[in-house]
């Protein structure tokens, strides 16, 4: 009797965990884990955007480190100066001579241990060449997506956008979906920001005529004002301190009541920031982000405790928007929106109207079959049905799954599938009658002989499902998890809930089956 009970429980649990969704009206008076299930872009409508890494200026970026890395190496003090000329760094691969020939083993074994097996290091006479190999890049390609992704998310979260998917498809792109949202300008500018930014000492020896020829000194660069392009800032190469090591940053005002940015840097940031605000008073540096000057301010004074603030004639969405940029942090790689689609609101009412249609008159014919040629036993079976159609929403719902399209003719074809898993334990049974087996010991046996079939029949269903969900993507996915969870609720309800309750109609009693005629 327990037994039987638990499995009522469970029936009614999920049959409960569908109402949010099946009459929003009451969701507001079930906890908050029992929401509705949420509508893919498709049904909801919406903004779908498909981003790819650009993994070649990610790795154009990645050997200017090495050239840097292999610079430092070489001239590293403390573990003496190994004399070298001719360093360069051309298509990816950083090359260097190294004057004596006696130093090459020794310039080697000292760039292999600072630079790691990530790197190829080759010599021919005393020329070294330093390339990355390609498992390297290709790890480097995996983790600026895995980042990438990381860092879009939270930066859709911070503006509260609701339900977004956002996934990694083919590699090297990322599949945003952002239901409800008609117009994804903003968030599309918001997410293709690298915002990487970094602090420059300004060199103040250059001269106006040298800006004019465009000619930048060795070390010193000239990154335009973010706010006007035609004026540029001579720039030390050299990155004093990194955006890195930012670790909060939020829109503020100042004394004038002006829109700023407040930032805090972790504890190696905030030493960084104090030796340099200490050591050069008076002097000017640059705050660049994404390669564009957003302000470069005079050192008045040493600024410790890691605290700044950035102005820069922001509106107060501007500076809003660079703070989330910045406390998300700056992208591995740019992003390049290659597609773009929207989907209009009433495209999705469509489309949901036209999936209620189909599945109701899919579902009713299902029922009135079952009811003629099954009478009260089919009449069970299609209140399991309600019950298993309920139970799947209800889960799904649960489990934050998302209803798409496909996902509801997964639920569909669920349906379908278990209507065949309660024929044949009805077949089974009418077969066992014939035979001359009173009533009771027919349904015993109708659902015992035939409960490997049903497994086995669902159990190839739920491993293809799930191989779909592994390898699948978007509404593929959609289709595999309302097909997985149907597959579980199918056995559930077929096999446990309809027994359960043919016993009770049965009630200890050999009654006569309508739907059997004896031979």
């Amino acid at each position: 009797m327990f037994k039987k009970l638990a499995i009522v429980f469970v029936a009614v649990f999920g049959v409960l965990l569908a109402v949010p969704t099946m009459s929003p009206k009451l969701a507001p008076y079930f906890p908050s884990w029992a929401r509705p299930i949420p509508l893919g872009l498709d049904l909801k409508g919406g903004a779908q955007l498909l981003l790819e890494v650009d993994t070649n200026t990610m790795f154009q970026e990645k050997s200017a480190q090495l050239y840097d890395e292999a610079r430092s190496a070489m001239i590293d003090r403390d573990r003496g100066v190994i004399r070298f000329s001719n360093l360069r760094n051309v298509d990816g691969v950083v090359s260097l001579v190294v004057r004596e020939d006696d130093d090459v083993s020794r310039a080697k074994g000292r760039l292999k241990s600072v630079l790691g097996s990530g790197v190829d290091i080759s010599s021919s006479g005393r020329t070294i060449t330093l390339k990355y190999t390609e498992k390297q890049k290709e790890e480097m390609v995996k983790d600026a997506l895995a980042r990438s992704i990381e860092i879009v998310r939270r930066r859709i979260d911070a503006l509260g956008t609701k339900e977004p998917s956002i996934q990694s498809q083919g590699g090297k792109y990322i599949l945003i979906q952002l239901p409800g949202v008609d117009n994804p300008e903003h968030i599309k500018d918001l997410i293709g920001q690298t915002a990487k930014m970094t602090f420059h000492l300004v060199n103040e020896n250059v001269t106006q005529e040298q800006i004019a020829s465009g000619r930048a000194p060795n070390g010193t660069q000239f990154l335009p004002y973010m706010e006007n392009p035609q004026q540029v800032v001579p720039v030390y190469s050299r990155v004093e301190v990194s955006g890195e090591s930012l670790k909060d940053s939020q829109a503020d005002f100042d004394q004038n009541n002006m829109p700023v940015v407040t930032t805090a840097f972790d504890a190696t940031g905030a030493r960084k920031f104090a030796r340099l605000t200490t050591e050069h008073v008076n002097e000017r540096f640059a705050i660049v982000l994404d390669g564009k000057v957003l302000s470069a301010p005079t050192i008045r004074e040493p600024i410790p405790g890691g605290r700044g603030q950035i102005s820069g004639g922001f509106t107060l969405q501007g500076a809003k928007d660079l703070a989330v940029l910045l406390r998300s942090g700056a992208l591995p790689a740019p992003l390049q929106v290659i597609e773009e689609r929207t989907v209009g609101a009433g495209l999705g009412a469509d489309a949901i109207e036209a999936g209620r249609v189909g599945s109701a008159v899919g579902v009713l014919f299902v029922i009135l079959f079952m009811l003629v040629a099954y009478r009260t036993f089919g009449l069970i079976a299609d209140i399991v049905l309600m019950v298993n159609l309920a139970m799947i929403i209800g889960i799904s719902a649960f489990l934050g799954a998302t209803l798409t399209l496909p996902g509801i003719a997964g639920i569909v074809l669920t349906l379908g599938m278990a209507v065949d898993a309660n024929i044949l334990p009805f077949e089974r049974i009418r077969d066992e009658v014939r035979e001359g087996v009173p009533t009771l010991r027919a349904v015993d046996l109708g659902f015992t002989r035939s409960t490997k079939t049903v497994m086995d029949g669902n159990l190839t269903n739920l491993i293809c499902s799930l191989i779909l969900f592994q390898f699948g993507a978007g509404p593929i996915r959609g289709f595999a998890v309302t097909l997985s969870i149907g597959v579980i609720t199918t056995l559930f309800t077929c096999l446990a809930l309809s027994r359960v309750l043919i016993d009770w109609y049965m009630g200890g009693k050999n009654k006569k089956i309508g739907y059997i005629k004896n031979k």
